[in-house]
């Protein structure tokens, strides 16, 4: 007696249960992806330790120390005749700042991983007007340690610094200190400078240096006024911060990028008192710059790959199913489960051998396997060299939409969403004769036999004794 449970219905849910269970080989495939991706962050770290990690770079900052007397109020309970003092700092920035870098790009390997660094080549140029002296020390509140003023020029990161060829404060020559005071998040090195020497004179800082890097250049906006221009031999430069450059130039070369900034475009103004953490936060929100973006991140697109790694197991059931409908055959779950197993693996060979070979010719290696896998094996339990081979190409086609998805960055939804539209309508059409209710056949067509046609059966021999009606 034939039951619900082989009804052609009852066969599409567990087709889709089994669909479904594929979905934790794809969890696996892609927990490995972050991992890898994880092993080579690592790796790019271990590079940026030796060269000098993302690079953030600042103009000058003029930094006074101060004396400023503090009331009852302020410290408590005083004693009698006593005068409390308490230091602290002010900081002004330039009126312009010019920067002009060179970017020299190479690639390093550690292991199987490569990340791109640089040493930029650094001109710049910072200029603080007289007048803007004299009136930053009337607005203070509190008495200049002018002798001791310090011109930090903060660097994200000092082992990067690879020489300083020259630094002239008004034309003179002059030469950096370390501190271990810092300008926000950001390490410095110092230029002492007395002011109470210069007098009413502006102050005019030039350097020259070279600081090495990993992926990513940063600047600062410290002046009324900053000009940048940059040039690299990098031909995918991807701009980020708070400013993108006012004009660039992309070509078979590299690219060129200039910007300039106001004071009006941040969110701080030319002087303050000590650096606080909103002051921190503040000049953290102004950095722009480039970061030498890999297009061809192999982790981007094998994690690309397997978000529709569900999508196109479930295409490739169907198709069996529909072989198994249309052709009166008998598919085993069990079939099913290796079929799903082997597109599964696909994702695997995929990302390991694109670490080695790239992403392109691992796709064409890990697709191509894939296809004769499942086709030849779509031979075997179809009994049809035909259907293996339509099954095959199918399959084929599948993994050509899927390179065009990860291709098409900007428009992957559009034409996916297109496919999927046209996928759905041609199952509809496929499988609109089908009668959901009818039972799936328990054995295959016999050899030689036309799919669908009812095997002969013999003649009906009356029983002895009983004649036939007339």
């Amino acid at each position: 007696m034939n039951h619900w449970t082989q009804t052609v219905t009852a066969k599409v849910l567990g087709i889709g249960l089994l669909a479904l269970l594929m979905t934790i080989p794809l969890m696996q495939v892609r927990s490995l992806v972050s991992e890898r991706q994880q092993l080579r962050e690592t790796a790019i770290a271990q590079i940026a330790q030796g060269w000098g990690g993302a690079q953030v770079l600042g103009g000058p900052v003029l930094t006074v120390p101060t004396q400023q007397q503090i009331t009852p109020a302020d410290s408590g309970p005083l004693q009698s005749g006593a005068a409390q003092w308490r230091s602290g700092s002010e900081s002004m920035l330039a009126d312009t700042l010019k920067m002009d870098v060179a970017m020299a790009v190479e690639t390093r390997r550690y292991g199987i991983y490569a990340a791109p660094v640089f040493v930029s080549t650094v001109r710049l140029k910072a200029s603080y007007r007289a007048e803007d002296l004299a009136q930053f020390r009337r607005a203070s509140n509190a008495q200049w340690q002018g002798g001791k003023a310090e011109l930090p020029l903060p660097i994200g990161d000092l082992r990067g610094l690879q020489e300083v060829s020259d630094l002239r404060i008004n034309g003179k020559p002059a030469r950096f200190d370390s501190s271990a005071d810092r300008l926000g998040k950001w390490p410095n090195v110092v230029v002492p400078i007395d002011l109470d020497a210069l007098g009413s004179q502006p102050i005019d800082v030039e350097i020259s240096l070279k600081l090495a890097g990993t992926e990513s250049l940063q600047l600062l906006p410290l002046a009324r006024s900053t000009d940048v221009t940059m040039h690299a031999p990098w031909r995918d430069p991807s701009f980020t911060g708070a400013a993108l450059p006012l004009e660039h130039r992309l070509d078979a070369q590299g690219f060129s990028a200039h910007w300039h900034l106001l004071d009006l475009n941040r969110s701080y103004g030319q002087h303050w008192t000590d650096s606080g953490d909103g002051m921190e936060q503040a000049l953290q929100a102004s950095t722009f710059g480039v970061q030498l973006y890999q297009p061809v991140d192999v982790y981007q697109r094998n994690e690309r790959a397997g978000k529709y790694g569900l999508l196109f197991i479930a295409m490739t059931f169907v198709a069996f199913f529909l072989f198994e409908v249309l052709k009166r055959l008998r598919v085993h779950p069990v079939q099913y489960l290796l079929v799903g197993a082997a597109l599964a693996t696909f994702y695997v060979v995929l990302l390991a051998l694109s670490e080695q070979v790239g992403f392109g010719p691992a796709y064409a290696v890990a697709a191509t396997s894939a296809v004769f896998i499942v086709g030849g094996y779509a031979m075997a339990v179809l009994r049809a060299r035909r259907a293996g081979l339509l099954l095959g190409g199918v399959l084929g086609l599948i993994y050509t939409m899927l390179y065009g998805l990860i291709a098409a960055e900007q428009y992957a939804l559009l034409i996916g969403a297109m496919v999927l539209l046209v996928i759905v309508a041609l199952m509809m059409y496929l499988t609109r004769r089908i009668d959901w209710y009818a039972y799936v056949p328990t054995t295959p067509p016999a050899s030689g036999m036309p799919s669908g046609t009812p095997p002969k059966m013999p003649p009906t021999v009356p029983p002895a004794g009983i004649m036939e009606p007339s």
